[in-house]
């Protein structure tokens, strides 16, 4: 998608997943059958979205309660909500259930519980049995409290029932990775001019995070980071007030967030003439990177589906080669949607599991040099083995980039 998103795109946007959700859920519900569990209980924001509709903002869940946690029965879908949020609830969950609960929750368990009609039959009584939680989003305390109020109820840890359906993309989460991906091209572009020895890293960071938000995006993905000279060499730093120098690399990770889904993109850029240290770096990084782009675009064409691990081997090859494997300490990249880091994941541990399609992930290779400098390059892909199809959604050049 080219250009900013407009209030049609979102309002189709929303339909698309609205009409997508019975799908949604009766892929769980599938999952649900062969683990034999009756019901599923989920608490992990992500998730809320994409099979209720019930939407909070990022860190919102802290202060939310439990507003927006939800059950999954035979049925019907239950949503949770206190006060301020019931209104909410009702418009983004006009097929679901909504109950009213507060700090009376764990009271509220045993006959939440005792309503849901269950999936496999409750053991033959028509009672929920045994319920499927998120485990990995829910604390030790809050688990212990459920677990003692549910009386017979068994709780069984689901850890990615749903995130591994959200890996593979529907058309319409794809169009908003693609458009989020666009917004945040544009705002780099713009920001090039911006981009003089002297500027800190703090200043270029949030005048990058006001373009993105004034110019289509709902909000950042994460928070903007740029790191000049040594500091690049900090995969993750956080912008200061370190002036940039000319002679040094700039680089910024960064995205936005359009109708939920979300970009990550990072470009390493050169202010002034680079040194040919730096400039051997970023091209071997740029090596690195279009070996692994050609090996996911021969799958696409061929319709194989590599390992994620296959594919990060692949890249890291090319870097441990040049001398420079031990600078290069993180994964190629992750899956990209409601979340910023999701399944699928390519890296030196992940699964060997052949990679979902069609499916989005970031290919994002470094070489960091602890007090020296940093190179990194990623962008987004769309892998879609069954269509034949490869496209890398960031738009911005992946040439050396020289800029004040």
């Amino acid at each position: 998608m080219s250009g900013r998103p407009t209030a049609r795109d979102f309002e189709r946007w929303r339909e698309s997943d609205r009409v997508a959700r019975p799908a949604r859920l009766e892929r769980l519900r599938e999952r649900m059958e062969r683990e034999g569990v009756d019901a599923y209980f989920g608490v992990r924001r992500e998730n809320t979205r994409y099979l209720t509709g019930f939407e909070l903002a990022e860190g919102e869940e802290k202060s939310a309660g439990n507003s927006g946690q939800f059950f999954v029965s035979a049925d019907e879908v239950v949503v949770l909500a206190d006060s301020r949020y019931l209104a909410q609830a009702a418009d983004d969950c006009p097929s679901a259930r909504i109950e009213r609960v507060y700090h009376d929750f764990a009271d509220r368990w045993p006959a939440l519980l005792g309503s849901l009609r269950p999936l496999n039959g409750g053991g033959g009584n028509g009672a929920v049995r045994k319920v499927a939680v998120e485990a990995g989003f829910v604390s030790h305390a809050s688990w212990s409290r459920l677990a003692a109020a549910s009386g017979d109820v068994e709780l069984v840890p689901a850890e990615g029932w749903v995130e591994e359906a959200r890996a593979t993309k529907e058309p319409a989460e794809i169009e908003r990775v693609a458009a989020a991906c666009a917004v945040a091209d544009a705002a780099l572009e713009r920001l090039l001019p911006r981009i003089v020895p002297g500027v800190t890293e703090a200043e270029l960071a949030i005048q990058l995070e006001w373009d993105i938000r004034t110019s289509g995006a709902e909000a950042l993905a994460f928070d903007v980071a740029c790191l000049s000279g040594p500091r690049a060499a900090l995969p993750h730093g956080k912008p200061g007030d370190r002036a940039v120098s000319a002679g040094e690399v700039l680089l910024f990770d960064f995205g936005a967030q359009v109708c939920g889904y979300r970009s990550d993109m990072t470009r390493t850029l050169f202010v002034g003439q680079p040194t040919d240290r730096d400039q051997q770096v970023y091209e071997l990084v740029l090596r690195a990177q279009q070996a692994a782009i050609d090996a996911v675009a021969a799958a696409a064409q061929s319709g194989d589906r590599p390992p994620g691990r296959a594919v990060d081997t692949i890249s890291r090859q090319v870097i441990t080669d040049a001398g420079f494997g031990e600078h290069f300490g993180h994964g190629l990249g992750h899956g990209i949607g409601l979340a910023t880091h999701e399944l699928p994941s390519l890296t030196y541990s992940g699964s060997i599991d052949p990679l979902p399609g069609p499916t989005v992930f970031t290919i994002e290779p470094g070489v960091y040099l602890d007090g020296q400098t940093g190179v990194r390059i990623e962008d987004v892909v769309l892998f879609d083995p069954a269509a034949r199809r490869f496209e890398r959604l960031t738009g911005f050049p992946r040439e050396m980039t020289v800029v004040g």
